[in-house]
């Protein structure tokens, strides 16, 4: 992420400056890991879509980034934001990184997947079923509730079973 940002990002050599500099690196990573990562398998890539500062890393620069990444082989961009700068002012709320997955999914034509205060099954579900984002990520609100996704599945009414060896626990 650090590399992307022109606020962090103060190197003088061919990875630092221009946003084809800034973002050599993870295009070069991304290249090296589909040549040894077998093609079947997916290959994601988790950026900072804004670095909610004027001048900064943008979503603009990451719809960008994302379209050049997808001809090397990344099959979803994991869209996160912030971080960079202290002093970045974060209008934190649930679901409030949503909006950056469905941009980038619709203009870069990759899929994405949505994190940020995502603590509902509806809330999920809507993102997924108003293809705003392929996939949601639960971070901090499965550290938080490990059983999660059974609370999930009960609130949307979908059945779903454990594995075999704890089928008397269900």
């Amino acid at each position: 992420m650090n590399f992307f940002s022109p606020l962090c990002n103060s190197r003088e050599d061919e990875y630092g400056g221009s946003f084809e500099n800034r973002t050599r690196f993870a295009l070069n990573v991304a290249k090296a890991i589909r040549e040894v990562w077998p093609a079947h398998l997916p290959l994601f890539c988790r950026v900072s879509a804004t670095d909610w500062v004027e001048g900064g890393w943008d979503l603009k620069q990451t719809i960008e980034l994302s379209k050049r990444l997808k001809p090397l082989g990344v099959d979803l961009i994991d869209v996160s934001s912030g971080g960079a700068v202290p002093y970045a002012k974060i209008p934190v709320a649930p679901g409030y990184q949503v909006a950056f997955a469905e941009a980038i999914r619709k203009e870069a034509g990759i899929a994405t997947g949505a994190v940020g205060m995502i603590t509902d099954a509806a809330q999920a579900d809507t993102i997924l079923a108003t293809d705003q984002a392929d996939l949601v990520f639960l971070a901090r609100e499965m550290l938080r509730d490990p059983y999660w996704p059974r609370r999930a599945a009960k609130a949307l009414d979908v059945k779903i079973t454990g594995p075999v060896q704890y089928g008397r626990a269900w």
